[in-house]
C-alpha cells in the first residue's frame, strides 16, 4: 500500500514539475518560428543585393561628405516601385504589410541611417495623403511621388515644441479661399529639396489637440524662408529651419478635416517608429560586422585584436543585444500585420534598437582607435547617426514614458 509520504511526493512531482501532460499539449500547439517565409527572404536578399550593387559604401560616403541628396537612389527606388510600399494598391502603391516594410527599412539603412531617412521621410507624408487627402491632392501629389518626381517633408517641431509636439504655435488662419500661415518651424528634414511639398502642422484653434490641422505647403510658396542647418547628421537629406510670414495656400490644401491634424500624424507614428527601429538594426548590423572584420585584420602586440578577451566579449555582448533588438522589431511588425495596436511594442523596439545601435558604434570607435575618426572607415558616420537616433523621431525618454503609460504606470 502507498504511504502518505509517497502520495505527497507523487502529487508534488505532478503539480510542481515545469513539464506535465497538460503543458506538453500546450507546448506542441505553440508555434514560434523566427525564420522569414520564402517570400520575405527573397525580398530581403533582393534589397541587400540592391544596396550593395546600386548604392554601396563609396556613393554613401560621397553624399555624406558633400551633403547632397542621393537623387539616383531615390529615383531607382521609384523605378522599382518601392516608394509606394505603404500606398494602397488601388492608388498605385503596393500596400505592403508591416513585416515587409520592416525588412525594407532594415535593408536600406545598411550603409547609412541618413540614406534610409531620405526615402522614409517622403513615404510617411505620401501615406498620409493616400489615406486622408482629397482626390485632387492624390492626383496632384501621389503620382509624381511614385514616379520619383516629388519629395515630401514633415514640419511639426518648433523652437518651443519638440518632444511636446502638441505645443505647436504656428498659426493657420482662413482668409476667404486661402489659408494664411505665420510662425517658425525647426528640424524639418528635406524641406529645402527642389519641388518638395511640406506637410505642415499648424494651429487652427486654441484647443491643445483638436486645434491642430495638417496642410500641404509647397516649398516655393511666397513668404516662406527656408534655411538649411549645419547638423552633424542628416547631411544628405538635410535638416532645416523655416519662417512663415503671411504664407498663403489655397483652402483646398488642408489634409482631411480642420482640427484632425493630430489624429492624422499619430496614425502613422507606429509605422514611423517601426521604420526607425528597423533601420537602427540594419545599420548596427553593418557597424558590428565592420568592427569584427577590422579586429580580425588589425594586429597589435603580435596578435589580432579579435583575440583580446575585452574586445571579444564586447562584440559577443553586442551580438546578443542586436539579435534582441531585431526580435523586438519583428514582434512589433507582426502585431501590426495582424491589425492590432502596437503602441508599446514599437516604442520598445525603437528605444532599445537606438540604444543598441549607439553602443555598437561606440564600441566600434573604441576598437578601431584613430582609424575610426576617418570617413573612409565609416564608423564615425555610424556613430554620429546612431546618436541622432536616440533623439530623432521621438526621444528615448519620450519612448520610455509611452512604454510606462502602456504598462499602466
Amino acid at each position: 500500500m502507498e504511504s502518505a509520504r509517497e502520495r505527497t511526493s507523487r502529487v508534488d512531482r505532478r503539480t510542481h514539475s515545469p513539464v506535465n501532460k497538460r503543458s506538453l499539449v500546450n507546448l506542441r500547439g505553440l508555434v514560434m518560428d523566427f525564420r522569414h517565409t520564402p517570400e520575405q527572404q527573397a525580398w530581403k536578399d533582393m534589397l541587400h543585393t540592391f544596396m550593395e550593387k546600386e548604392v554601396g559604401r563609396e556613393y554613401t560616403r560621397e553624399h555624406d561628405a558633400s551633403r547632397e541628396f542621393p537623387e539616383e537612389v531615390f529615383q531607382k527606388m521609384a523605378d522599382n516601385g518601392w516608394l509606394g510600399l505603404l500606398v494602397p494598391e488601388d492608388q498605385g502603391g503596393q500596400g505592403a504589410d508591416p513585416v515587409m516594410f520592416a525588412i525594407f527599412c532594415e535593408a536600406i539603412a545598411k550603409f547609412s541611417l541618413d540614406t534610409a531617412a531620405c526615402i522614409m521621410t517622403s513615404m510617411f507624408t505620401a501615406t498620409n495623403v493616400a489615406h486622408n487627402g482629397s482626390e485632387e491632392q492624390k492626383r496632384q501629389h501621389l503620382l509624381p511621388f511614385l514616379e520619383g518626381r516629388r519629395k515630401f517633408s514633415i514640419a511639426i517641431s518648433e523652437p518651443e515644441a519638440g518632444s511636446d509636439a502638441a505645443g505647436v504655435k504656428t498659426k493657420a488662419v482662413l482668409d476667404g479661399d486661402e489659408w494664411v500661415f505665420n510662425g517658425n518651424k525647426v528640424f524639418c528634414s528635406g524641406a529645402h529639396l527642389p519641388g518638395a511639398v511640406i506637410a505642415l502642422m499648424a494651429r487652427t484653434s486654441e484647443d491643445r489637440h483638436k486645434g491642430l490641422s495638417l496642410f500641404l505647403l509647397p516649398n516655393d510658396t511666397p513668404g516662406l524662408d527656408i534655411r538649411k542647418l549645419p547638423t552633424i547628421v542628416r547631411r544628405s537629406l538635410g535638416t532645416t529651419e523655416f519662417f512663415l510670414d503671411d504664407c498663403r495656400v489655397p483652402k483646398s490644401n488642408i489634409i482631411g478635416e480642420v482640427g484632425e491634424g493630430w489624429t492624422y500624424i499619430n496614425q502613422h507614428l507606429e509605422y514611423e517608429r517601426l521604420s526607425l527601429a528597423a533601420s537602427y538594426v540594419g545599420n548596427a548590423r553593418t557597424a558590428l560586422n565592420d568592427t569584427i572584420k577590422y579586429t580580425k585584420e588589425r594586429h597589435q602586440f603580435g596578435r589580432a585584436l579579435s583575440s583580446f578577451q575585452v574586445l571579444k566579449h564586447r562584440m559577443a555582448e553586442n551580438e546578443c543585444e542586436l539579435q534582441a533588438a531585431r526580435l523586438l522589431v519583428y514582434q512589433a511588425a507582426t502585431k501590426m500585420a495582424r491589425g492590432e495596436r502596437a503602441t508599446m511594442e514599437v516604442s520598445m523596439a525603437k528605444v532599445y534598437a537606438a540604444d543598441v545601435a549607439y553602443k555598437i558604434a561606440f564600441n566600434g570607435m573604441q576598437a578601431m582607435g584613430g582609424y575610426a575618426q576617418l570617413p573612409e572607415f565609416d564608423m564615425e558616420r555610424y556613430f554620429r547617426e546612431a546618436k541622432h537616433g536616440m533623439v530623432g523621431g521621438g526621444a528615448n525618454e519620450i519612448q520610455r514614458t509611452i512604454i510606462a503609460r502602456e504598462m499602466g504606470l
